[in-house]
C-alpha cells in the first residue's frame, strides 16, 4: 500500500516542477528562430522607412521650388499664425446658422470668415479654413444641433435642427 502512496506523490510533485529548457528544446529553438526572423523584418522595415522619409523631403524641396506657399510646412506655420481662439469656430458656424434665410454652405462659412477677418484668400489658405469650418459643422451634426438638408451649388447645406 505504501508503495502506490509514494508512486502517486512522485508523479504529483514531478508534475508541479516547471518545465525546464531542456524538456522542450524544439519549442525554444523554433521561439529563437522567430525572433530572429522578426528583428531581421523589423531592421528592413526601418531601412524602408529611412528611404521613404528620404523621398518625401526631396520631393518636399522640389515643390517649395516650384510654390513655397503649398509645403506642408507653409501650411502649418499659416495653421499657427491664423489659429483661432477657442469657440470662436463654433460661435461663427452657429451664428452663420441662425442668422441665415436659406442653407448654408461651407463655402459661404469660408467666405465670410476669410472677409470678416481679412485673411490673404488663396487656394491653401481657403482649403484650410473651410476644413476648419466643415470639420465644425460636422460635430454639430453629430451632437444633433444641424442637419445637412440639401445641395447649393454643389456643397452640402447646413441649416439648425428646429427645438420644439
Amino acid at each position: 500500500m505504501a508503495d502506490a502512496h509514494d508512486l502517486r506523490v512522485k508523479a504529483n510533485a514531478q508534475r508541479r516542477q516547471p518545465t525546464s529548457m531542456v524538456e522542450r528544446p524544439n519549442t525554444v529553438a523554433g521561439l529563437i528562430a522567430k525572433r530572429s526572423e522578426l528583428v531581421r523584418l523589423r531592421e528592413r522595415l526601418e531601412s524602408d522607412l529611412r528611404s521613404v522619409t528620404c523621398d518625401v523631403d526631396h520631393l518636399e524641396a522640389a515643390i517649395r521650388l516650384f510654390d513655397p506657399e503649398t509645403t506642408p510646412e507653409a501650411v502649418r506655420r499659416y495653421t499657427t499664425r491664423h489659429r483661432a481662439k477657442k469657440g470662436s469656430v463654433r460661435r461663427f458656424v452657429l451664428t452663420m446658422l441662425r442668422e441665415a434665410s436659406e442653407l448654408v454652405t461651407s463655402k459661404h462659412m469660408t467666405e465670410r470668415w476669410l472677409a470678416e477677418r481679412q485673411l490673404r484668400t488663396d487656394d491653401a489658405t481657403w482649403r484650410i479654413i473651410r476644413n476648419r469650418l466643415g470639420a465644425c459643422v460636422n460635430n454639430l451634426q453629430l451632437q444633433g444641433i444641424a442637419v445637412g438638408a440639401g445641395m447649393v451649388d454643389g456643397y452640402l447645406g447646413w441649416r439648425l435642427i428646429q427645438r420644439g
